[in-house]
């Protein structure tokens, strides 16, 4: 199935293949989901010849293909004698397409074993090989594609979070044929020119039955169905015409309303009962968009189709940042006192971490209001801590995130072009040690020989550097297991640590619902402040958006510290946390944002000095020159 250099006529498909060329010249980790037959392999396989990597290999591997027993070294290798029957050393499918691209085809089929050394892969940019201690450096593209619902799977335990948000960076969904009725004939016409000449059976033609015939099929198995089925007709002709005898294909099924009604309350049914997060919004979201692209953005058609006034649909569509509402596009017409070009579309992609000012932000939709007159799109994308998101921004997936005051240190020691841009001011009570209310562990020194739970290189983790320290204990007398923040715990994650470092919003759940108590918190040891960054290549080009980002993060603060309780349930429909954990959480830091000034760089250094000295920071780092100076 090879349709990538076909002109689809269908307004998604159009769509899509603009999403396509935007994409591919990055290096960002993408997501490609949609039903099977759908042809990911394809899209993935555009992206591929699309980018600066197209010299180089585009391997494909399917992941619910692999051997349970051998997938690890099928994807990372081994050494020779790794196990019976290693008789030599074998590279592994990341090895094997350096500097290109690697489609992970099905990787919702992947062992939970094997999701957490791939999360290692993506985070670390290095393989180990079975047998072996040496990492290696890897430069591969990552390109994920699955028909499972992942996050469904997240909510059965099948999937890991974590993997999730690293996979997601730049999702693209396929929809299903029968949703693009515009690209069946064009599709169905260049199968028939492939096969015809495969097979020496020049000059055969559909009849106009069979190609209605084709237009009114729902294709369950999608553009892979279409293909076979052309293919087969071609076997079968024996004139110069295809008929509906040669297609092979039952006539649809046509539900009366009452039926489709049933199908439809059945879906919506099974979806509540598992739990689906957000299913009230996420469907409000889905008919919005899908009317609006089905009517090829015809407000009144779209409105038409859902049984709603225009006025109430296009209220929905400013909600989503489709378009812009009246007022601004009334200011900017009377800022536009001479006619002028069109403004060159661009993109802010924005790493948030559910909580705190970009929390908001999001949930509000208050930054795609503002930056729909620059003609800027704001995408997001969610990590679960600081370190997984700026190891996203120094490969060039997102372009603005915040973090606390650890993560960017080591991103800078590794000579990464980050620039800090603002802070906020110190939360030291937002972080803490916890222990299970029937632990022994009452002081710190019981923390000997014990397993700690902690993301590493994040503020936690510093605040674990001091809390050893203030005991007497060295970092071999504590076993440390890295792993991002996580709550509620499961038994297993009783069974494999005895204490967590946590931080807001997790640490105020897990005090309000007393499940968990603190043995201590950050006050007297760290600041815990909060930066927010950028790249040094991005703001080159993109200075301008810095302002409008300040206003928006101030203006934000103001209205999260004076209406902490609006704003808790806001971010609890956002995020599913208790609005009074979220109400602690935000009373325990101002989220007012500031611009760079000596004396927070004096701070940040004195952390980076002492990383330094413990031999945390393969080099020292100077933050002044880190930091973007407004012009």
């Amino acid at each position: 199935m090879n349709n990538d250099h076909i002109k689809l006529n269908d307004p998604l498909s159009q769509q899509l293949q603009q999403t396509i060329l935007r994409l591919a010249p990055s290096d960002a980790t993408i997501l490609i989901t949609g039903e099977t037959g759908t042809g990911k392999e394809v899209i993935a396989r555009a992206l591929h010849d699309l980018s600066p990597r197209h010299h180089h290999p585009f391997l494909a591997v399917n992941c619910g293909a692999l051997t349970p027993s051998l997938a690890e070294s099928e994807l990372f290798g081994h050494e020779k004698g790794a196990f019976t029957g290693a008789s030599q050393r074998h590279c592994g499918w990341f090895e094997a397409a350096e500097g290109g691209t690697l489609l992970l085809d099905e990787v919702g089929e992947l062992s939970p074993s094997l999701q957490v050394k791939l999360l290692r892969v993506l985070q670390q940019r290095e393989v180990i090989r079975v047998g072996s201690y040496r990492a290696i450096p890897i430069n591969v593209r990552v390109i994920a594609a699955t028909h499972v619902d992942l996050r469904q799977a997240i909510h059965s335990r099948l999937f890991r979070e974590d993997l999730y948000y690293r996979l997601n960076v730049a999702p693209i969904h396929l929809q299903p044929l029968r949703q693009r009725p515009q690209d069946v004939t064009v599709l169905a016409q260049h199968f028939l020119q492939r096969y015809t000449q495969r097979h020496g059976k020049s000059g055969i033609m559909f009849s106009s039955e069979a190609m209605n015939t084709l237009m009114e099929h729902s294709w369950p198995g999608n553009i892979r169905e279409l293909e076979n089925t052309v293919n087969n007709a071609v076997l079968l002709c024996d004139s110069l015409e295809i008929t509906s005898t040669h297609l092979s294909l039952k006539s649809p099924i046509k539900g009366n309303t009452t039926e489709r009604s049933y199908a439809f309350s059945s879906f919506i049914r099974e979806q509540l009962q598992c739990g689906e997060p957000e299913l009230y919004q996420r469907t409000l979201e889905t008919l919005i968009s899908e009317a609006f692209q089905l009517s090829g953005q015809n407000q009144c058609q779209a409105a038409e189709m859902l049984g709603i006034s225009r006025n109430t649909f296009r209220t929905q569509l400013s909600h989503l940042g489709l378009i812009k509402p009246r007022n601004q596009s009334v200011l900017a017409l009377k800022n536009s006192a001479l006619p002028h070009s069109p403004v060159p579309e661009r993109e802010l992609r924005i790493g948030y971490q559910k909580f705190g000012n970009l929390g908001v932000l999001k949930a509000q939709r208050y930054l795609e209001q503002l930056f729909q007159p620059l003609s800027v799109t704001v995408l997001w994308s969610e990590f679960p801590a600081g370190p997984q998101l700026l190891q996203a921004l120094a490969h060039g997936e997102i372009d603005f995130g915040t973090t606390g005051e650890v993560p960017p240190l080591l991103a800078q020691a590794e000579n990464n072009q980050l620039r800090y841009i603002a802070w906020e001011p110190a939360a030291p009570s937002s972080v803490a040690l916890m222990v299970t209310n029937s632990s022994a562990i009452q002081t710190l020194s019981d923390l000997r020989g014990k397993r700690i739970a902690v993301n590493k290189g994040s503020n936690v983790h510093y605040l674990l550097l001091q809390l050893l320290d203030e005991a007497g204990l060295a970092l071999s007398d504590v076993r440390l297991i890295y792993t991002p923040p996580k709550y509620p715990l499961t038994p297993s994650d009783s069974l494999s640590a005895d204490a967590w470092m946590m931080w807001d919003p997790l640490l105020s759940q897990a005090e309000c619902e007393g499940h968990l108590r603190r043995l201590e918190n950050g006050e007297g040891r760290v600041n815990n402040h909060q930066f927010y960054l950028s790249r040094h290549d991005f703001i080159r080009h993109s200075s301008d958006l810095f302002p409008v980002l300040m206003d928006a993060l101030k203006t934000t603060g103001k209205y999260i510290d004076s209406t902490r309780q609006q704003a808790a349930s806001l971010l609890s429909d956002e995020i599913a946390i208790d609005a009074h954990a979220l109400e602690m959480a935000l009373s325990r830091r101002s989220h007012q944002a500031h611009v760079m000034n000596r004396h927070i760089i004096r701070e940040q250094q004195i952390i980076a000095d002492r990383f330094y000295a413990l031999g945390l920071l393969p080099r020292p780092i100077s933050i002044r020159q880190a930091v973007w100076e407004y012009k």
